[in-house]
């Protein structure tokens, strides 16, 4: 035998063992090797779990006089597929500061379009920006679609109470247009609080699907009417809600509005008996004033100046009333973020000496609490600080 064909014989037989290998793993149970189509899993992955895309705004819609829709095409690839309920996280820059806020996509999937909604605020940062700067043809960059503020069938069921207020309609009218455009069999009932009726985001639309769709229920509830007002008024207390669903056995509430609002959802349902795991509530952002957070120090004003040292950088001021998150940005100093509420960690940072604040919704998991990590955009200074980026 050549030196020639014993090597390649010897090739021969170690791609035999190779093949017989792979061959062994592709049984049930197993699992599969993919070392050789790496790349292709990972262009795969990134095609349905984009971590940013350019959007480029393609149409405004008036909605009310405090907000309007944006319509966005995506520019660098197909949208992703996403769960009715998720949201964006929506970059931009102004005034030269980088910043971000997460808003609810109201388009529902298989669009190939992606639509959020903006309603001013008060004192807001980043919503007058999207209101009155942003034009057709300008370009933004967002995360993919993220958040768990969606129907799971297996767990909620399909008969389903949606608590909305004010801008919190808009995760509900991505679920109410699947479900509809989709014919699943669900029963939605959508209870909407607004302050008066020139505040109603969608409201036509609402009035239309309600009339054409018998699984559709629309009540809409005024806090604030005028005098000549004829419709529902008051607050979503928990008078209110029985009297619209009546019996709450067997129903899944979601929530979704101000943070003022939910909680004192919240307690409604508690007091109506509906169990814990039958309430889904999606965190608003920062709280409004969370200096009337439970457990904030009773002496310290929102307005206290601490000094936080961010190591092997410089020394930034920090009000004790504003998330660290913000403080952050304000300074050039760009920290990752996606939900801003406390809940998908993705701006953890680790505090190396001082302490913070953070509302008791923030879900910071217990090894990042042993370990001195903690959630930037739900963290407020309660002293000098010294954090790691």
């Amino acid at each position: 035998m050549t030196r020639e064909l014993y090597y390649w014989l010897l090739d021969i037989r170690q791609h035999w063992s190779v093949r017989q290998e792979r061959q062994a793993l592709r049984r049930p149970g197993c699992g599969v090797d993919y070392t050789r189509d790496r790349h292709t899993v990972q262009n795969i992955v990134s095609r349905l779990h984009p971590p940013r895309m350019r959007l480029q705004v393609s149409e405004i819609v008036a909605e009310t006089p405090t907000s309007r829709t944006l319509r966005f095409r995506r520019l660098d690839g197909e949208l992703p597929p996403f769960r009715p309920g998720q949201y964006v996280n929506l970059f931009v820059d102004v005034d030269g500061v980088p910043t971000s806020r997460p808003y609810s996509i109201a388009s529902p999937p298989g669009q190939p379009f992606l639509e959020i909604t903006v309603r001013d605020k008060p004192g807001g940062f980043v919503a007058p920006y999207l209101l009155h700067e942003i034009a057709v043809g300008d370009e933004l960059e967002s995360t993919g679609p993220a958040g768990h503020f969606y129907h799971e069938p297996l767990i909620d069921g399909d008969d389903l109470v949606f608590l909305a207020g004010g801008s919190g309609i808009t995760p509900f009218m991505s679920i109410i247009r699947d479900a509809i455009q989709g014919e699943r069999p669900l029963r939605m009932h959508l209870i909407y609080g607004c302050r008066t009726p020139a505040d109603v985001i969608y409201g036509d639309e609402l009035v239309l699907l309600a009339e054409t769709n018998p699984n559709l229920v629309y009540t809409l509830v005024i806090s604030e009417p005028p005098p000549d007002y004829g419709g529902l008024t008051g607050l979503l207390d928990a008078a209110l809600i029985q009297s619209q669903v009546s019996d709450v056995e067997g129903k899944t509430f979601y929530l979704c509005g101000p943070n003022v609002m939910t909680d004192y959802c919240q307690a409604a349902l508690q007091e109506l008996g509906v169990p814990r795991h039958r309430i889904r509530r999606e965190l608003y952002g920062p709280p409004a004033d969370v200096t009337r957070e439970p457990g904030w120090p009773a002496r310290l004003p929102a307005d206290t100046l601490f000094a936080v040292q961010v190591e092997g950088r410089r020394t930034i001021r920090a009000l004790a009333g504003e998330p660290l998150l913000n403080a952050l940005e304000r300074y050039e100093l760009v920290v990752p973020s996606v939900c801003r509420s406390g809940e998908c960690s993705a701006c953890r940072i680790r505090l190396l000496s001082g302490r913070v604040y953070m509302p008791p919704h923030t879900g910071l998991r217990e090894a990042d609490r042993a370990h001195n990590y903690i959630h930037a955009c739900a963290s407020y200074p309660l002293t000098d600080l010294v954090i790691r980026l």
